[in-house]
């Protein structure tokens, strides 16, 4: 539960500077769905002091957090959704949204090439390999060479 708030916190306000405390997370949650959270219950929660939370405050959580209440308790739907908030944490960088946008249209072969750039310049700096976003349209230049 800690690390899937903490990481929901992360995503919804990734810079750690404007990032609000506990108690005033708490008071726009509840402001945003009617829902009562102590910000000493949110802080216990997200530093893993507390383990126990009722279901209707997972449901508060995932009304505010706009992710099905599911998150927090199987494993499968967390990665789904992490994989998600990481997509989305990217776009918010103007420049990889626009080398995106710069791309669409060009062939399979073209962005595989492009794939094999990005995925080389990772190398060179380090970084590494990120997960592929699995949106049921990879191996497109396999089967146009078919």
């Amino acid at each position: 539960m800690d690390q899937r708030l903490t990481e929901l916190i992360t995503a919804l306000y990734p810079d750690e500077r404007k990032r609000p405390g506990y108690a005033k997370l708490a008071r726009e949650i509840g402001e945003t769905t009617g829902g009562a959270i102590s910000g000493t219950y949110l802080w216990e929660l997200a530093t893993g002091r507390k383990r126990n939370v009722t279901l209707e405050q997972l449901d508060v959580l995932a009304q505010f957090f706009d992710v099905p209440s599911e998150y927090f308790l199987n494993d499968d739907v967390a990665e789904r959704v992490n994989s998600q908030l990481k997509l989305l944490g990217a776009l918010r960088d103007t420049r990889v949204r626009n080398l995106a946008l710069r791309a669409e249209g060009l062939s399979p072969q073209t962005l595989d090439v492009l794939l094999t750039m990005v995925d080389e310049a990772r190398r060179l700096h380090h970084l590494p390999a990120p997960a592929d976003v699995d949106d049921g349209d990879t191996n497109r230049s396999e089967e146009n060479q078919g």
